[in-house]
């Protein structure tokens, strides 16, 4: 067997649920057949027991052969090692089919979500993409998982049936009649359990949403007052989830009891006849005794029938919520005829505000409106399409690989991942020491790492949250400038330290970036009076320009917005 993951997943076939199902099957056909194979010997060798047992039976009570006997038992016991044996290696195959499918699906999902990059948060919540690679991975596995165990009981439920026409019609048309009646009750209850499960998946999307916006902006709801708001809201759709949860599982209790119930039925009315039949002599106290073991038998490959319909609804549910998320196009796309990447040292130009930012300088943009420095960062980005250019070549016509080697946007909504801290301020390992030292210095951050009992070597935890929002925001800073780009976007880089932090981040940042390009989209009358030049945009628009002690003098709708700011 090969090991996991495979280096390459694959192009999935995004035509359909089912036809996504069979693309993960064919992926692993080898292994999927072997798996058959093996679960129709294991199931068969089981199926023949019974009969054995009942011959054996016979052997040693109507005949009282001890040769017979001896030779009917052996038979027993090398049926049941045969089908032990096939049955672990059934088992194996049938782990590795599980894992090939939840890590092909992972794998999928994550060459998705890198390529639909910023569209993905636009277009899916958070929660949507949390259950994906949680709970729909795991029954996209299971239904491949079940594929093999369900083909052995398919088998040998047919071959019992055949055993049972054969010996006693009766006894036979039981099972015939019975088995289909079992199916019938079972899907009755399948269906509404998986809208419900349905249901309940997405409330736990929604659920998870909420509370990641919530943690998200925690410091900002206190400050506001909100988190009792929040947080009730968050309890009272706790407990909408928590009432779902016992709807889906009283269906499920219904169904696991169903389960258990119906072939115990099918047991006792076979165990029934076979007596009666056994005591008008039309069978033997052996077959007696086999139409018991089949009957018990039968409740392992029925329950199987029963979760096969199971598994395999919801991992077509689950398939069609992947598939879903594989189709989503991104909103930027590769050029078709990539232009000529320009040199180094060209101006970048976003037209839609009349924004110029020239080369080698620190310039400081001051917006009226917030929202309208993060739209014109997200379009010199090009994480939004736009005539934004760069050296007189539009931005769109460049590959975004070269586009985002060459132009960093560093906000606050980016994220510390676990791992080394130094590797976290330094994810290509191309930077040597003094590099980092000198941007923990400009970002005002030694005390941080100062702060660690292994400093740089230090484990960060997931999302950082042993560091406060200050602290993070410093991080984020050092991570953008140990980077190094020809052109860095900083948004609101300082607006979760204090005024003395802001003050030395501020002298700082003009030198570490000297010779580079910089633009800081902030109203912070410290990091603006260190700025080489500052533009002020009012409505989307650039409405004046110049150095920040001059703009106070002369614009005093740009006073007004810094003056707001620094209060």
């Amino acid at each position: 067997m090969r090991s996991l993951p495979v280096p390459d997943p694959g192009v999935a076939d995004q035509r359909s649920a089912t036809r996504f199902l069979l693309w993960h099957a064919a992926r692993i056909w080898p292994t999927l057949a072997a798996g058959m194979a093996l679960a129709v010997v294991s199931y068969g060798g089981q199926s023949l027991m019974p009969a054995v047992l009942g011959k054996a039976i016979d052997a040693g009570v109507t005949t009282r052969d001890p040769a017979d006997l001896l030779r009917w038992g052996l038979v027993l016991l090398g049926l049941g090692a045969f089908q032990a044996v096939a049955g672990v290696i059934r088992h194996r195959f049938a782990t590795f089919n599980w894992l090939a499918g939840a890590y092909r699906t992972v794998q999928l999902t994550v060459d998705a979500a890198n390529r639909l990059g910023a569209t993905l948060p636009k277009r899916l919540a958070t929660g949507e993409v949390v259950s994906i690679g949680t709970a729909d991975i795991n029954h996209i596995g299971s239904a491949l998982d079940i594929l093999s165990r369900g083909t052995g009981s398919l088998v040998a439920v047919a071959a019992i049936t055949a055993i049972l026409l054969a010996t006693s019609v009766p006894l036979g048309l039981v099972v015939v009649l019975g088995v289909p009646v079992l199916m019938a009750v079972v899907a009755l209850l399948i269906r509404p359990l998986h809208r419900r499960q349905e249901t309940y998946r997405d409330q736990i999307a929604g659920l998870t949403t909420r509370a990641s916006d919530i943690v998200t902006g925690l410091r900002v709801l206190r400050g506001v007052g909100g988190e009792a708001v929040f947080s009730a809201r968050y309890r009272a759709e706790s407990q909408r989830l928590r009432h779902t949860g016992v709807r889906v599982a009283r269906v499920e209790a219904l169904l696991e009891a169903t389960q258990v119930l119906m072939p115990g039925i099918f047991l006792v009315l076979v165990i029934w006849l076979g007596a009666r039949f056994a005591l008008r002599g039309e069978i033997t106290v052996g077959q007696l005794v086999s139409f018991y073991g089949y009957t018990v038998f039968l409740i392992s490959p029925l329950r199987v029938l029963t979760e096969v319909i199971d598994r395999i609804t919801r991992g077509h549910v689950s398939a069609r919520r992947v598939v879903a998320m594989l189709r989503i196009a991104p909103e930027l796309t590769e050029p078709t005829h990539p232009a000529r990447v320009p040199e180094a040292g060209g101006v970048l130009v976003d037209v839609a505000s009349g924004l110029s930012v020239r080369p080698g300088r620190l310039t400081g943009l001051a917006a009226a409106v917030p929202a309208d420095a993060v739209a014109i960062a997200d379009r010199l980005g090009r994480y939004a399409d736009s005539e934004a250019t760069l050296a007189g070549v539009p931005l769109r016509d460049l590959p975004l690989a070269t586009v985002r080697r060459r132009i960093l946007v560093a906000d606050n909504d980016a994220r510390l991942f676990s791992g080394p801290l130094r590797a976290e301020l330094d994810p290509h390992g191309r930077a040597d020491d003094a590099a980092v030292e000198a941007a923990l210095l400009a970002a005002s951050a030694t005390d941080i790492v100062e702060a660690l009992p292994e400093g740089l070597a230090g484990r960060v935890a997931e999302r950082g949250r042993e560091f406060s929002g200050g602290q993070q925001q410093r991080l984020r800073l050092v991570r953008a400038l140990v980077a190094d780009p020809e052109i860095l976007i900083l948004v609101e880089p300082t607006s979760a330290v204090d005024a003395h932090t802001e003050a030395r981040i501020a002298e700082r940042l003009g030198p570490a970036r000297d010779g580079r390009t910089t633009l800081v989209c902030t109203t912070s009358p410290l990091v603006l009076d260190r700025a080489d030049h500052v533009v002020f945009v009012e409505d989307g628009k650039v409405v004046a320009e110049g150095r920040h002690r001059e703009l106070l003098d002369t614009e005093p709708r740009y006073a007004a917005t810094v003056t707001r700011a620094e209060d």
